[in-house]
């Protein structure tokens, strides 16, 4: 799975031994509409994470800032994995008042399910 780089933007992907797919955010997500470049390289994710039964992990600790269209992208892409039955953890720093925020949001996400979690950092 390659790395994406869009704009201000940087994902970086690490294969664990575990076959989990750590996503690594940094720069800034400013685009105008980030599902546009997000959704494609999302879907190669999920492709990548499921041929392997794998899981996925977000790692925001290390972004400066995202959009309110970032949140959307990410709102589909937990729904996609849910939909998948593939795993995602979205790990972010609680110390950062705009993260907790952010991520707070999400929570209703959750489920007994086991698919979808958020953690802090």
């Amino acid at each position: 799975m390659e790395n994406l780089q869009v704009g201000d933007l940087t994902i970086e992907v690490t294969l664990t031994p575990s076959v989990v797919f750590q996503c690594t955010w940094r720069g800034k997500s400013n685009e105008r509409n980030p599902p546009e470049t997000l959704k494609p390289w999302f879907d190669k994710l999920l492709a990548a994470a499921t041929e392997k039964q794998g899981s996925i992990e977000m790692h925001f600790e290390k972004i400066e800032h995202f959009n309110s269209s970032t949140i959307t992208a990410l709102i589909r892409l937990i729904q996609s994995c849910r939909k998948s039955g593939l795993k995602l953890v979205m790990v972010y720093d609680q110390t950062l008042k705009w993260q907790r925020l952010s991520f707070d949001a999400l929570r209703v996400f959750e489920k007994n399910d086991d698919l979808f979690h958020l953690r802090s950092a």
